[in-house]
């Protein structure tokens, strides 16, 4: 069960869990690194912003993408390191999907930084054992609702609109899981089987590694692999941290 997983796995799992969640940051800093004189050239003809504002901007991304995952990463001023990678989740600059998919997808990695924000709130608790809290209507309740609920919108993108029996029985059972995890019943469960899921499919479908670097599919997929990467570290943080205050899980302990 998710109970045992997490037993196991507790002082690994939110290690893990930020790992892939700003693997997708990560990778775009590092891409920017090396394709700076492209990631410039494209901002400056889409934009016509002229040189000057498109390498400005480039830098902007390249330090605050960077910037964020070290802060994250080694656990020091964590909110800061979440609000610099809010700005690339919110900048229209991503070439790779259409812009409604796009935009379902950034919105996706910003609940996972939400529940990055939440777990930062935990451990900062944690520091002051016995200290009264403001119960179940504190921030980290809703910005862990807020982030379940977010990691919807990245399930949305991957549904298949065609006609086949696997195809619809993978968009039934996805549907469903995803819908647990959102309202908050069973979470930690349905949470575990969706990172299986999805793991199965980011490796299956967006296997960049087997497509040519000068092909534009192998750019396509590898943005869609670590994406995909990104969200299922936000359901390893669900995994890891619970629904939180605001979910069916909670109230049951009521009743």
């Amino acid at each position: 069960s998710a109970a045992k997983f997490l037993r196991v796995t507790k002082q690994y799992l939110p290690h893990l869990a930020r790992l892939c969640l700003i693997s997708t940051f990560l990778e775009d800093g590092i891409r920017m690194w090396f394709q700076w004189n492209e990631q410039r050239d494209y901002i400056e003809a889409t934009w016509g912003c002229g040189y000057f504002l498109a390498t400005c901007f480039v830098l902007l991304n390249l330090t605050g993408q960077l910037g964020g995952c070290v802060l994250i990463l080694s656990r020091n001023f964590v909110h800061y390191g979440c609000f610099l990678l809010f700005h690339p989740v919110i900048s229209p600059h991503t070439p790779h999907f259409p812009p409604f998919l796009s935009s379902l997808r950034n919105l996706a990695l910003g609940g996972g930084l939400l529940l990055l924000l939440a777990e930062s709130r935990s451990e900062g608790k944690s520091m002051f054992a016995g200290v009264p809290s403001m119960g179940e209507s504190s921030p980290k309740q809703y910005m862990q609702l807020g982030g379940r609920v977010l990691l919807v919108l990245m399930f949305m993108t991957l549904l298949h609109f065609d006609p086949s029996f696997f195809s619809i029985l993978q968009n039934m059972v996805g549907t469903a899981l995803i819908i647990l995890v959102a309202i908050g019943f069973k979470t930690k469960l349905a949470a575990l089987t969706l990172v299986i899921w999805l793991l199965a499919i980011n490796v299956y479908f967006n296997a960049f590694w087997t497509v040519p670097a000068y092909k534009p599919m192998h750019d396509f997929l590898k943005y869609d692999f670590f994406q995909t990467t990104s969200v299922i570290g936000g359901l390893l943080l669900v995994v890891a941290l619970g629904p939180g205050g605001v979910s069916m899980d909670e109230k049951k302990k009521e009743w």
